[in-house]
């Protein structure tokens, strides 16, 4: 049976619960997102930077996280060094047009990235040729190599050999992306902690919660 617009909502919210509580209670996912996290911070502590890439969705979100090094997330500190491979018009258009679309990241990693870098290549499906390339190529550069990816079959793909892989507990391609970017927000919450102790404010007090609003004082207030 078709469900209605609300019915709909319902459902996606349940299975978006039922994703982020997996992650919530899968303690060795948490402990590889700061394993993750302090790879990156002794890359940067000793004058690398991350480089991020990923497709579509996964596009969007190098772009936040590289957003989230240069500019801040939970406090005010100095830039830290992050590239989105993704946001180049003219390489990715050169790239695609006279090699091929699977070889807008690769040859970026191989032009910018340096031994002792960090690559965080995004994948929901874990089978995107573009970013395995890019893998390939960090590999052959000796940089750090970090993944998000689903719980999908593909995900596989994406295990590269020395490097850590985030496997979020979701098949379904909206729930993989919104699990992504909660440890997104971990890791580069975990790396400007590490690098700028002196300037960490008090952790959040936990939100009380919020007592439901009927739907018509919603609509009226």
């Amino acid at each position: 049976m078709k469900l209605d617009d609300a019915g709909y909502a319902a459902a996606y919210l349940d299975r978006s619960l039922a994703a982020l509580s997996a992650f919530a209670s899968d303690r060795a996912a948490q402990a590889l997102i700061a394993e993750m996290a302090q790879a990156t911070v002794a890359a940067l502590r000793a004058g690398g930077k991350l480089l991020v890439a990923g497709n579509g969705g996964s596009a969007g979100d190098s772009q936040h996280i590289a957003g989230e090094f240069v500019s801040r997330l939970m406090f005010d500190h100095a830039p830290l060094a992050a590239i989105a491979l993704t946001v180049d018009g003219s390489v990715l258009t050169a790239t695609g047009n006279d090699y091929g679309y699977e070889h807008v990241f690769e040859r970026q990693v191989l032009g910018l990235g340096r031994p002792g870098d960090v690559f965080l290549g995004i994948s929901t499906s874990g089978r995107s040729p573009n970013v395995l390339r890019a893998f390939a190529a960090a590999r052959a550069r000796e940089m750090v190599c970090l993944g998000f990816t689903g719980a999908g079959p593909g995900s596989a793909a994406m295990a590269v050999p020395g490097g850590l892989l985030f496997r979020a507990p979701a098949t379904e391609t909206a729930l993989i992306q919104q699990l992504h970017i909660t440890a997104a927000h971990i890791f580069c919450a975990l790396v400007e902690r590490a690098m700028f102790p002196d300037l960490v404010p008090p952790d959040p007090v936990p939100p009380q919660p919020v007592p439901p609003q009927p739907a018509s004082a919603q609509r009226h207030a």
